[in-house]
């Protein structure tokens, strides 16, 4: 079948979370024997990866896109003015709405895929989320990778005094924009049963629905987990009495930056208390001001290593991964990857959440700083727990996060416009 792809990023290399997901649902697609047509916004960094996506894909059409905090100023007062929130306001540009527009009405799509809350808009006619102007559209999808307003609402909590009253404000809007989203999408994805049960309560938020059109709208919601290529991530041989710990993150994201800033500000200090002899690498381009600061007081014990391109020479120098995770949603994608190179991973509750691993067996998981510490010092320490740690991840992530096996489910998703099998 004929599929309008819409991504917020360039979902190649993947070397991030949202990249990962995207990345492997469109090889799947396509390998299923679909004709995807990719439509995504652009950042000049990105362009020479365009190549890639063009070697699988039917036609890839970017969008060219600029961030600017005075940019970001306006569309702040122009979600005040619409209600709609920032997050979709900052990316609803007219070129964008154009395209797609114009890729509707020239060829004849089965389904239109819409990947990340912000894309969702682009699955409607105009600005609005009825439905009413375009009565043969294809398919509707969302792709909701996590519920957004769980994460906006969870990193009030962490947040300077300040920008409290910002956070709920925006927390409310996007509930209630997903809720529409969910309610006029065909079929939404979600990564995890905690995320579907979100995005339900984002639905049942709005007015005029009751518990008939809730049931209804819950059977459109097809959970399907973030996956991982088993076969290309090969298991790790660690590095024996290592006291090396490493982290890694997209740094530009307000949740990872956060709890990357909790473990190196409240719970490392107490590793090294106990282990002097404990290094940290930090993994991840653009790191905070306040991050140099510390590492640079500290440049023995602590490294930023920025970007990198390839994880596994970092990871098998480490005797640990630290996944500290105080807001978001969905799933974290560093932990997959942790259990995939059987990495032994150290996370908490909210990090943990909508993946399998089950504490004390393929993950150790700890909310306080001395907890957390704790944990680390045990596995650093402990190499029959690290061993054991490192073989039952692998098994998970073989059995249950494999791309080729998860995404099979994909095909329930488009299922009314499967052809029959003779």
């Amino acid at each position: 079948m004929r599929i309008l792809f819409l991504t917020q990023i360039v979902p190649y290399p993947p070397d991030s979370g949202p990249k990962v997901k995207t990345w492997h649902v469109l090889r799947y697609l396509v390998g299923a024997g679909h004709r995807v047509t990719l439509v995504t916004f652009t950042r000049p960094e990105e362009r020479p990866h365009l190549a890639r996506l063009e070697q699988i894909c039917a036609e890839v059409y970017p969008v060219p896109i600029r961030r600017s905090r005075l940019k970001d100023v306006g569309y702040l007062i122009r979600s005040n003015l619409t209600g709609r929130p920032f997050l979709i306001e900052r990316d609803d540009l007219p070129e964008m709405r154009r395209l797609v527009a114009r890729l509707l009405a020239e060829q004849k799509f089965e389904v239109i895929h819409a990947d990340q809350f912000s894309m969702g808009q682009f699955l409607f006619p105009g600005k609005s989320l009825d439905g009413q102007n375009y009565p043969a559209a294809p398919l509707r999808v969302f792709d909701a990778h996590n519920a957004v307003w769980t994460i906006v609402a969870r990193s009030r909590l962490t947040a300077p005094w300040i920008l409290k009253p910002v956070l709920a404000l925006e927390a409310r809007r996007i509930k209630a924009y997903e809720g529409q989203l969910v309610q006029y999408s065909d079929r939404t994805l979600a990564v995890s049963e905690i995320d579907k049960n979100a995005l339900l309560q984002a639905v049942n938020g709005l007015a005029h629905n009751g518990h008939d059109h809730l049931t209804e709208t819950a059977s459109t919601i097809f959970t399907i987990p973030i996956a991982v290529d088993t076969q290309q991530t090969k298991p790790l041989q660690l590095t024996p009495g290592s006291g090396q710990i490493v982290t890694l993150g997209t740094l530009h994201y307000p949740p990872n930056a956060d709890g990357i800033r909790w473990f190196l500000k409240e719970v490392f200090p107490l590793v090294q208390q106990k282990n002097p002899a404990a290094r940290l690498t930090i993994i991840g381009k653009n790191p905070p001001a306040d991050f140099q600061q510390i590492a640079a007081a500290q440049p023995q014990a602590i490294t930023l290593a920025g970007y990198v391109r390839e994880l596994a020479p970092y990871l098998s120098q480490a005797a640990l991964m630290v996944v500290p995770v105080r807001a978001g949603g969905g799933m974290r994608v560093r932990i997959l990857e942790a259990l995939a190179f059987g990495m032994p991973v150290v996370t908490t509750t909210v990090g943990l959440e909508g993946i399998a691993a089950r504490p004390g067996v393929e993950v150790l998981v700890a909310d306080t700083p001395q907890d957390f510490a704790q944990a680390v010092l045990d596995l650093m320490a402990n190499p029959i727990l690290q061993q054991t740690l490192a073989h039952n991840a692998r098994l998970l992530a073989e059995q249950k996060y494999d791309w080729q096996s998860v995404l099979r489910s994909m095909d329930q998703v488009y299922q009314p416009f499967t052809e029959p099998q003779s």
